[in-house]
């Protein structure tokens, strides 16, 4: 394959399969071959926005040969199968997150993803937002000392359709996994979860036994501390910072705004643009970035993504802080 552009099939033509699809289009070293989806129309759309084909038979990566890796953006309950029959297939894939609403089911396949002789890598790509990344790597040089804190806000600009919230596995299992990710990607493995939820302001999401607001305290194997503060909404846009605080000082990383122009006028001492409002827009490097690693990956035999266990031990503390949440108890691992 050296050499050769790496052909690729997306499957799954919402929101994140755009994404996806246009990552593969601008990168180098990737061609996009077929957009699948259940739904003709999204799947044909798709695709006609790029010249390549489409289907809605899932079959058709699998037995063609299209295709040397794929993408899996289709509905969480569809990932652990997706995964397998790659493997079986010979091919590559990078699956977004959480490999799985049940860790029980999830846990069916790892030994197989262990012995894999393809690369299996999991989406969690804000490892990659050139912000997150450029702290950890001056945590990981020395900067600070010894790292002693940790504080990750994410708060999303406005809560998901009841309709997804229903499927979606909950606030842990959807929205903060990923910042359970960052945690330990901080910190190393996690043995404590303390989790304080509540229903802040949505009737709809309190209608499907979830939360909309909660706070989350983590503590490392050796000690270190993390909150992780979440919520659906933000009436200011897309809320996503982060705080690495240690012995020797503190690096923060502030949210984003489409440019830093300040006004100040009259009526106004200060005055900056709105900030970014969607997940699409603000990690658009970091999708980017995930894909160039895949690929790397790929041609070089190195694991440079997130790995099917990081994808296991994320959500087993989304279940911890689920059963937290609803306890009241803290939850040791």
């Amino acid at each position: 394959m050296a050499g050769k552009d790496l052909r690729i099939g997306v499957i799954g033509a919402g929101r994140i399969g755009i994404v996806h699809s246009g990552s593969v289009n601008d990168t180098a070293g990737a061609t996009l071959e077929i957009i699948v989806d259940a739904i003709e129309e999204s799947a044909a759309k798709l695709a006609a926005q790029y010249g390549v084909k489409h289907t809605t038979n899932v079959d058709d990566i699998f037995t063609k040969g299209d295709v040397d890796a794929i993408i899996v953006g289709s509905p969480t309950p569809t990932h652990v199968d997706l995964i397998s029959r790659a493997i079986d297939a010979g091919i590559h894939v990078l699956c977004e997150k959480p490999v799985d609403l049940d860790i029980n089911r999830a846990n069916t396949i790892k030994d197989k993803v262990a012995n894999a002789k393809t690369n299996v890598s999991i989406g969690f790509n804000r490892r990659y937002d050139p912000n997150f990344a450029a702290v950890h790597a001056r945590v990981k040089a020395g900067e600070l000392g010894n790292l002693e804190q940790l504080i990750l806000t994410s708060r999303d600009p406005a809560p998901p359709p009841q309709a997804y919230v229903a499927v979606s596995g909950g606030i842990f299992r959807d929205q903060v996994i990923h910042d359970f990710d960052i945690a330990r990607y901080f910190v190393g493995d996690i043995v404590e979860v303390s989790t304080f939820a509540t229903n802040a302001f949505s009737s709809e999401i309190k209608a499907e036994g979830d939360f909309d607001t909660a706070i989350t305290n983590l503590r490392s194997a050796d000690g270190k501390l993390v909150s992780i503060i979440s919520s659906r909404h933000s009436s200011f846009g897309y809320d996503q910072r982060l705080e690495a605080f240690g012995e020797k000082g503190m690096l923060q990383v502030t949210n984003l705004s489409p440019t830093s122009v300040r006004s100040f006028k009259a009526d106004h001492s200060e005055q900056l643009d709105p900030y970014m409002n969607f997940f699409l827009e603000r990690y658009a490097a970091s999708y980017r970035q995930e894909l160039a690693l895949f690929i790397e990956s790929i041609h070089t035999g190195k694991q440079l993504n997130p790995t099917y266990e990081d994808g296991c031990k994320a959500l087993i503390l989304a279940d911890a802080a689920t059963e937290s949440a609803k306890t009241g108890k803290v939850v040791k691992l």
